[in-house]
């Protein structure tokens, strides 16, 4: 039976699933922990990566002789430099480091907001690589001659798997140099950040490949350290939010919410957005159209810490939470824990509101999560202002879908039914869809439908959330 092998490689871990061609079963699992990071500073070796693939695909056993493609979805904006002979100049500063806020001011000031969302359709931020790159040049100048590849993380995999130095346009689309809407590196924009004009950094970037387009096929040494065969197509891969919208089976006009380490709101749309206030990231999709996002540093991270905060766990807080939905006394809470990307707050801290001696438990317990859910709501109604393909079908997913109150939460701050995938792995969902796709030929959202992708249980509204929504508004 043939296989392919969809890989998630994200800021904690490397997961990687092995589903049949034809039917999209997954057959075999396996993963892999990241070593853990902590905002500010946030960096990893990019060979940990390598090496947590390696376990993960260890795991599949025998299956790995099955397999005919390799896909690799992962941690968007990350930034990889490596030498000529292929070594990390310095560890990979991730996209939760805002230790470069400082650059991605100066580099906004530079050419005005509008400029850069007309030419990449976003505002650059902390986040983006562009501004690492910029951290580096006035931090570590020296590393600058013997920079010969500038990655991000998928990117940094499918160069060990296949030897290319190749991305696609959807996590091009967040590296801060590339235009989604011409499919075009912009010179200047790199110079901005390293000095000069840029061009002689047009080769030191990979080359972006189509959604369909084989990154190549793997090497020797890969194959044999993997235990995978010699023969292996490697698709083109994308960031995890990409991947995420092809293992949803997204079309245009659906979105998604997701929330794991960050939170996330992103649709297919058929049009380019151009946000000049920076709220909403223009990135393109893995499928060929555009991937509006928007994003926010602050997710199940929060209810985690509130968690032990209240002396229980995420589950125990979660019930405690909808307990107090008819009662939600006045406590609020304004989630920036790690700083804020959107808005763009990096230094900022959370705040509770509204306590009083009266405050429960169980009140701070759902301000948590309301918290949580309506800084990343409001990016619902960004989506709208900007223009954004929207109206379809909304999906809630990540590491928070499995919590009872995140998922209750959020169709009753939203006011709509929402669908909870039945499978948690939309990520490497998505990338054995594009390893099949560079398969067989076929189209990306036929494979999609075939593999009934996106079936889940649906969540309708319980309450009305709209007080809370307005309330939460007011602060932050």
């Amino acid at each position: 039976m043939p296989l392919v092998l969809g890989v998630d490689s994200s800021t904690q871990s490397t997961k990687v699933e092995a589903r049949d061609i034809a039917t999209g079963k997954v057959v075999i699992r396996g993963n892999a922990a990241h070593p853990p990071t902590t905002p500010p500073r946030s960096e990893q070796d990019p060979v940990a990566w390598w090496a947590a693939l390696t376990e993960a695909i260890a795991q599949l056993g025998e299956h790995r002789s099955d397999v005919v493609a390799i896909s690799v979805a992962g941690q968007q904006h990350g930034l990889v430099l490596l030498d000529a002979a292929g070594d990390a100049l310095r560890p990979a500063k991730l996209w939760n480091d805002t230790t470069s806020a400082p650059q991605a001011d100066r580099l906004v000031e530079a050419f005005g907001a509008e400029r850069w969302a007309t030419a990449i359709g976003s505002v650059p931020v902390a986040a983006f690589t562009i501004t690492k790159l910029a951290w580096v040049a006035e931090h570590e100048p020296e590393l600058l001659d013997r920079v010969a590849h500038v990655m991000l993380p998928h990117d940094y995999i499918t160069w060990r798997l296949t030897g290319q130095h190749v991305t696609d346009r959807g996590d091009a689309s967040g590296s801060g140099w590339f235009d989604p809407t011409g499919d075009k590196v912009i010179a200047d924009l790199l110079g901005a950040a390293v000095g000069g004009d840029g061009t002689t950094w047009l080769d030191r970037v990979p080359r972006v490949l189509g959604p369909n387009e084989a990154a190549g096929t793997i090497t020797a040494e890969a194959a044999a350290s993997l235990g995978l065969p010699a023969d292996l197509l490697v698709g083109p891969g994308s960031g995890d939010n990409m991947g995420a919208a092809l293992g949803l089976g997204l079309r245009a006009g659906d979105v998604a919410v997701s929330l794991g380490t960050s939170g996330t709101v992103f649709a297919v749309s058929d049009t380019a957005t151009h946000d000049p206030s920076g709220a909403v990231a223009g990135f393109a999709s893995a499928s060929g159209e555009f991937l509006p996002l928007v994003c926010t540093l602050n997710a199940t991270k929060v209810t985690d810490t509130v968690a032990r905060w209240l002396g229980t766990d995420p589950p125990g807080l979660a019930e405690l939470a909808l307990t107090a939905v008819e009662d939600p006394g006045s406590a609020l809470l304004v989630p920036y824990f790690d700083g804020e990307r959107t808005p763009n707050l990096p230094d900022a801290t959370g705040t509770f509101a509204g306590l009083t001696n009266t405050t429960t438990r169980a009140q701070l317990a759902l301000a948590a999560h309301d918290g949580v859910l309506c800084g990343l709501l409001n990016g619902v109604d960004a989506l709208r202002q900007v223009g954004a393909t929207i109206g379809g079908r909304v999906f809630l997913i990540g590491g928070g879908s499995r919590s009872v109150a995140y998922r209750q939460r959020c169709a009753d701050l939203l006011g709509q039914t929402i669908t909870v995938p039945d499978s948690d792995e939309t990520v490497a969902a998505g990338a054995a869809v594009q390893a099949a796709a560079i398969t067989n030929g076929e189209p990306l959202g036929v494979i999609s439908q075939r593999w009934q992708l996106g079936v889940g249980t649906d969540v309708t509204p319980q309450s009305d959330g709209s007080a809370i929504r307005q309330r939460y508004a007011t602060l932050s």
